[in-house]
């Protein structure tokens, strides 16, 4: 199973109606690839593996974080919060997943129909810091 989720969710996130693909941003020396998806796309085994709920109405959040020279899996830090059009922030509480040599950070997070979320990630390894941020609009079944 060395890879299969981040995988599974990336093939998910490209053929998904409503799901913007997996994206990536360069933050200093670090590649930050991340998705938020459906959870409802998860196959049930999966979702069962790693804990996850499946419903219309949860988000799940993957964040993978790369060495720039060298595409080597990155063991960091994250913490961070979702803000709502109305300014209302949640945090989000973030679980390491280790497939072989892969590193993912999954985060769950309940959606409305047509709710447009901003992103903000603190990513910390020892001294370095950066800031993932970015917005997306989820749409329910």
């Amino acid at each position: 199973m060395k890879t299969y989720l981040f995988t599974m969710l990336l093939a998910l996130s490209l053929f998904s109606t409503g799901v913007t693909a997996e994206q990536k941003k360069t933050l200093g020396n670090w590649d930050v690839h991340y998705m938020a998806l459906d959870s409802t796309m998860l196959d049930p085994a999966i979702a069962k593996t790693y804990g996850i709920e499946r419903s219309h109405f949860n988000a799940l959040l993957n964040i993978s974080v790369l060495d720039s020279s060298n595409q080597q899996a990155q063991q960091v830090e994250l913490s961070g919060k979702v803000r709502d059009l109305m300014g209302i922030t949640s945090e989000l509480s973030f679980k390491q997943v280790t497939e072989g040599n892969a590193i993912y950070y999954l985060a769950q997070l309940p959606v409305r129909n047509e709710q447009h979320l901003t992103f903000l990630i603190d990513i910390r390894q020892g001294t370095t810091q950066q800031q993932l941020q970015f917005s997306q609009t989820f749409y329910t079944e």
